[in-house]
């Protein structure tokens, strides 16, 4: 790994190697590193110059650092950015005596020859003037991986591409080469955990829970749930009901009956089997978070509990006594329905003064409502309770709904 001054060590390195290499080849050849279109301002009359014109993240190991930061924001370590550096090699020189090629020539002869930038070449140019005087503290010397420098074949499109951004610059013979990889990494102390005491492997095969139903899908407080899937025994079963865990009361691989929880409140419902697994430790036994299956929902109704219902005048006030509880911010409605009509009550918005949860609650009953006999139901989240039905077949009423009444008087 290397600190900021990487980038311009490998410039600089380069520039100092091919410049004692067509300095021999081309006589007065020099190495230069300014930009193409600084005609008269530093592009040398025969050599080459050197410039870099794209900086791109390595594909194969942009995110090897990751991740960088633990859950509490410390480092765990040194985030470092993997980059390749593109560069376009301009030659310089009389046409008529062909020393832009003679250059190229000694260029490519020798990137193809040495193509690492050695530890020796770096310290040789961080220490010897002018470079020592601005990348005197880089540590290129010191990283891991060497710089590899490979040619790339760039097409006729794509070389006018780049030529086109300097304007009113007349074309030089040039060839691109890709410096591969360099790391920046940030000088960061990483946290340094404690060493692990004692190692432990826990092996189990990928058997994870799967519901495939759940009946009945309209279920009333106190009753039984079953639940059909695959998988589903486990170590450790236990049965998720929102924030709520149950345990099953049977279970097989393939069933699961459990008694829903007297705190799970009315409305559309899910649940979902967890599997923890239990091995010894020194410590004794531990659960362990194993796998868990997909989410089934179901409809949990609530259940009037007041009876009889007392006749109400229209203006007045019915108390009614449901279960399970209901919470503070659902909503609540009275259905009522005769042959003749039909009405929705909705109950007032509780404020947060109001308790977490309630069983009883007051419906006003408005004076709009006609004299009748309806038949009642409650609304809680869109789960209604449900309504009695006639089973005897001998009765007029046989297979209607026949409770429970409310008499508005």
């Amino acid at each position: 790994m290397s600190n900021f001054l990487a980038v311009a060590t490998v410039t600089a390195t380069l520039q100092r190697e091919l410049q004692s290499v067509i300095g021999t080849d081309v006589s007065a050849a020099k190495a230069t590193t300014v930009r193409p279109d600084a005609v008269g301002h530093g592009l040398p009359e025969v050599g080459v110059n050197i410039f870099l014109y794209e900086v791109a993240p390595n594909p194969a190991l942009r995110n090897t650092d990751l991740p960088t930061r633990n859950g509490d924001g410390q480092v765990v370590q040194r985030p470092a950015a993997a980059l390749d550096l593109h560069y376009l090699m301009s030659f310089y020189g009389k046409d008529s005596e062909l020393e832009p090629q003679r250059v190229l020539g000694s260029v490519v002869r020798h990137l193809h020859s040495r193509p690492l930038l050695t530890r020796k070449m770096i310290r040789d140019t961080i220490t010897n003037p002018p470079a020592s005087s601005y990348l005197g503290n880089s540590n290129l010397a010191d990283a891991v991986e060497f710089v590899r420098f490979s040619p790339l074949s760039l097409s006729l499109e794509e070389l006018s591409k780049l030529w086109s951004i300097f304007f009113q610059t007349p074309y030089a013979l040039s060839t691109a080469y890709r410096a591969s990889v360099v790391f920046i990494e940030e000088e960061l102390t990483p946290a340094t955990p404690l060493p692990v005491r004692e190692r432990k492997l826990f092996v189990v095969p990928f058997q994870q829970p799967f519901i495939e139903n759940v009946d009945p899908q309209i279920i009333a407080s106190g009753a039984t749930l079953t639940i059909a899937g695959q998988n589903l025994r486990g170590d450790v079963t236990k049965l998720k009901f929102g924030p709520s865990l149950a345990a099953p009361a049977t279970i097989t691989a393939d069933k699961i009956t459990v008694a829903l929880p007297a705190t799970l409140q009315p409305g559309v419902r899910t649940v979902q089997v967890i599997h923890d697994f239990d091995f010894k430790t020194g410590l004794g036994n531990e659960p362990h978070r194993g796998f868990e299956s997909n989410v089934a929902p179901f409809i949990l109704q609530p259940k009037i509990m007041t009876a009889p219902l007392p006749d109400t005048p229209h203006g007045g006030t019915l108390t009614l006594t449901f279960e399970p509880p209901v919470g503070r911010e659902q909503s609540v409605a009275l259905l009522l329905n005769s042959d003749m009509n039909n009405y929705v009550i909705p109950l007032p918005t509780r404020s947060a003064s109001d308790p977490p949860t309630a069983t009883s609650f007051n419906f006003k009953i408005p004076t709009a409502i006609l004299p009748d006999t309806y038949l009642l139901r409650v609304r809680v989240d869109g789960a209604e309770s449900a309504l009695e039905v006639d089973t005897d077949d001998q009765s007029p009423t046989y297979n209607q709904y026949i409770g429970p009444k409310l008499k508005i008087t």
